[in-house]
């Protein structure tokens, strides 16, 4: 289970914006926006109980985790001894790694890079967590600050906070959930052997991993992380499972959370896992849909409401805000130059610009839910993404958009009934519906445009996150399907 301090911050005493002031304890879920004297003070006393408590449960070393540019996660370990000095003063790392490519080369942007600087990685108390599949580890994720105690400008979790905030002043609540898609296997000669034969979504493959699920399902609730539901999927060795929905930035690190677990037991079973976008050329690949519920005074906005199957104005203009930018948003959830091997229609990867109710052709598919329970359950899924990319700057960038939709008072076109590919051009076009990016330089030519985004990412992680994208392009020009996939089948 997720180990949390013994006390809530926000008890009576303090100034606004200090240790026990009114505004401390919404800050205190994720750090303290300035680290001065008194806040390392005040984070180092919440981590001395929830250092006792990683002892009793065992646990010896943390890792102090965070997700870089690549959709990679990078970790500084900590013994339990020292996690406490950590809490308050943060552990070193260098800014560079925000120009790290997949494959480890560095290149560099306008203004991260080179060998010069030192951030601190700063765990999120309330996130620490023993991992089960890994005796003696705990799992923190991490902000990073300058070393004046400043929130760092690349910070990709402060960023899915930052526009969290800003929808929780428009009077917003979002939740938000990752789906984890992966194949599970060995490799042989260069190619992936699948872990399991049965067919696809048969209780064969269950009856084959019947351990091996159960563990990983086990393991993950363990964590204190709700599995909603697990099932055998399409492609040969895949696995697919859902969690329950959190906020923004809880649901971030609760896809990273899970997929350290999976790959943990995973390796336990003297297997690997892939979450890669294609891990096997011209087959079908791994996808990380995201699911987005929006609220307001306790009241779903996406049911209810007098529009289209009960969205209120503000539920369907979040929709619109993010259909209008989905071409620009893929260079960030379909990050890969291997994602374009997975976002090819007819495959349910969500390939076209539309949007349709229950529509798992669509890009962004309204999930309505059984009558009776719409109010609780209606929300919008993101088909076209994968595990490729950073769960931070997904989340971010998705309310960034759904936010600019809501200001912008923006409507969703007409609805695709069906797979697109069977619809003649001018019935597309009645609905707005077109081919998203159909390959990496064309996704990124869009986001570097997008000033939505650019804005709300900020110049530092904008050009960062763009670098790595062209050097990506540059790494993978002219290699073959089969070479793009061997080269990233186990990166991710």
């Amino acid at each position: 289970m997720t180990v949390r301090a013994a006390e809530e911050p926000g008890r009576a005493g303090g100034a606004p914006g200090e240790p026990g002031g009114p505004d401390w304890g919404r800050e205190a879920a994720y750090g303290p926006a300035l680290l001065g004297p008194a806040e390392r003070a005040e984070l180092t006393r919440r981590a001395g109980p929830v250092a006792r408590r990683l002892a009793e449960a065992g646990a010896a070393m943390v890792a102090l985790c965070w997700v870089d540019n690549a959709g990679l996660t990078r970790v500084k370990a900590v013994p339990l001894g020292r996690f406490e000095h950590a809490a308050g003063w943060g552990i070193g790392m260098s800014p560079v790694f925000d120009v790290f490519v997949v494959d480890d080369s560095i290149t560099t942007s306008a203004h991260i890079g080179g060998p010069g600087g030192d951030l601190r990685l700063v765990p999120d108390l309330d996130r620490v967590t023993p991992l089960a599949a890994q005796p003696g580890w705990a799992f923190a994720p991490v902000d990073r600050y300058t070393q004046d105690g400043r929130r760092y400008a690349g910070c990709q979790r402060a960023f899915a906070r930052r526009m969290t905030d800003r929808a929780r002043e428009a009077g917003l609540r979002v939740q938000a959930a990752f789906e984890v898609e992966w194949a599970v296997g060995t490799e042989e000669d260069g190619q992936f052997a699948p872990a399991c034969v049965g067919p696809a979504y048969g209780m064969t493959r269950v009856i084959e991993m019947s351990d091996y699920a159960r563990e990983v399902c086990e393991a993950i609730e363990r964590q204190g992380v709700v599995v909603e539901q697990f099932h055998p999927e399409y492609a040969a060795g895949q696995m697919e499972l859902s969690v329950a929905p959190n906020d923004p930035v809880g649901a971030a690190d609760d896809s990273v959370l899970v997929r350290q677990t999976i790959r943990a037991v995973t390796q336990r079973h003297g297997l690997l896992a892939s979450f890669a976008p294609a891990v096997v050329a011209g087959g079908v690949g791994n996808g990380g849909h995201v699911h987005l519920s929006l609220w307001r005074d306790g009241e779903n906005l996406l049911a209810g409401g007098p529009g289209r199957y009960g969205m209120t104005a503000d539920g369907e203009a979040f929709a619109g805000g993010v259909l209008d930018a989905l071409p620009a948003l893929t260079a960030i959830g379909s990050p890969s130059v291997a994602s374009y091997l997975r976002l090819v229609p007819s495959h349910w990867a969500g390939a076209y610009q539309c949007w349709g109710r229950e529509n798992r052709e669509a890009a962004l598919r309204l999930v309505t839910g059984s009558a009776g329970e719409r109010g609780q359950r209606a929300n919008l899924e993101v088909k076209c993404f994968d595990l490729a990319a950073n769960p931070y700057l997904v989340a971010g960038s998705l309310l960034a958009a759904g936010l600019a939709g809501i200001e912008a008072g923006a409507r969703l076109p007409g609805e695709i009934v069906g797979d697109p590919v069977a619809l003649a051009p001018e019935d597309l076009a009645a609905c707005g519906a077109r081919r998203l990016p159909e390959s990496l330089a064309e996704s990124v030519s869009l986001l570097s445009g997008s000033e939505t985004l650019r804005e709300a990412m900020g110049e530092p992680m904008f050009e960062a996150f763009l670098a790595v994208r062209r050097a990506e392009i540059e790494l993978f020009a002219g290699a073959s399907a089969e070479e793009i996939v061997a080269r990233t089948r186990w990166r991710w």
